[in-house]
């Protein structure tokens, strides 16, 4: 039986990339924007030892975005049963293949970071009690625990951009910029995610002093994705007929309304103007308008980015 992988099947179809990978694309997004965004804070503060509410949030929801994610991108595949053989067979000059490698790292030292984040309610779980020797040893370590994880979430907010703009034939997805454009949106996304489970579900104040600073870097990463998505629409302008066919999906169609309404209107700009509002609901009402801009980009990027560029 023929084992091997074709790790650039699909770059000939008209969707080579269907929505579960948009999916995927988001939650991986989600998972390393949200535990990059806090581990950043907590060396920031020199707190690495301490749990805060925003790494508890953080990393569980780095840990349940990866694992649904995963079943998102093996769903998709042509014989999701074969998926074991993308663990064992590596190409090292495909984006996929390198960022399966950068996966099987990334999602058993995210689960440990949770237990570690999470141990006084681990302690709490009557039968998870025996874990927490082995969360009192990783406390140990945690000054270099973090960081690695650190990298490989950023690894992971890059490794989305790189993996679709291998679609070469595309202008508005073959372009250099989206890695940069993904881990922007992946943080803007991450720290809005964190924040809203940091506080309903572990009793952050919603005027902490991390929340506060979590705000102020909320702007600039912002600024950062729109002058990405700026640099993406110029390159459009100047490059040829393929590329001027791809400008449309900006201008034109469904996907230019989808653009323009998800992406900028509830994605941008809801949100600031929530900003001016001080109250609980205008707090979680920002962080979901920002959550869900990151899916309207992404969906727009996938899917405007195929359909143009036939």
């Amino acid at each position: 039986m023929d084992i091997a992988l074709d790790f650039t099947l699909g770059l000939s179809d008209p969707i080579a990339w269907p929505w579960p990978i948009a999916v995927y694309l988001f939650l991986a997004g989600i998972s390393g924007g949200a535990v990059a965004i806090a581990l950043i804070l907590n060396l920031y503060r020199k707190q690495t030892q301490v749990n805060t509410p925003l790494l508890k949030a953080a990393s569980l929801i780095g840990l349940v975005t990866i694992l649904l994610g995963m079943v998102c991108l093996v769903l998709d595949l042509t014989n999701p049963f074969n998926f074991w053989r993308i663990l064992i067979y590596y190409n090292p000059t495909s984006v996929m293949s390198l960022g399966v490698m950068a996966l099987l790292f990334y999602i058993p030292l995210v689960f440990l970071l949770t237990l570690v984040a999470c141990r006084e309610e681990i302690k709490k779980i009557g039968c998870l009690a025996w874990l927490d020797g082995i969360i009192g040893w990783l406390n140990g370590a945690r000054g270099a625990f973090h960081w690695i994880v650190l990298v490989l979430a950023l690894t992971i907010c890059a490794y989305t951009g790189f993996l679709i703009s291998a679609l070469i034939r595309y202008p508005l997805i073959n372009t250099s910029v989206l890695p940069a454009l993904f881990v922007a949106s992946g943080l803007s996304a991450g720290a809005a995610s964190a924040k809203i489970v940091a506080a309903a579900c572990f009793g952050e104040d919603q005027h902490s002093a991390d929340l506060k600073i979590l705000h102020g870097a909320e702007w600039p990463i912002m600024a950062v994705e729109a002058l990405c998505i700026f640099m993406i629409a110029v390159g459009l302008i100047n490059g040829g007929a393929a590329a001027h066919y791809a400008l449309q999906a900006f201008v034109t169609g469904g996907w230019a309304t989808e653009f323009w309404i998800g992406v900028v209107g509830v994605g941008f700009i809801l949100p600031i103007l929530l900003n001016f509002c001080k109250s609980s609901t205008s707090f979680y009402l920002a962080g979901l308008c920002s959550v869900v801009g990151m899916m309207c980009l992404r969906l727009f990027i996938l899917y405007a980015g195929q359909i143009y560029g036939m």
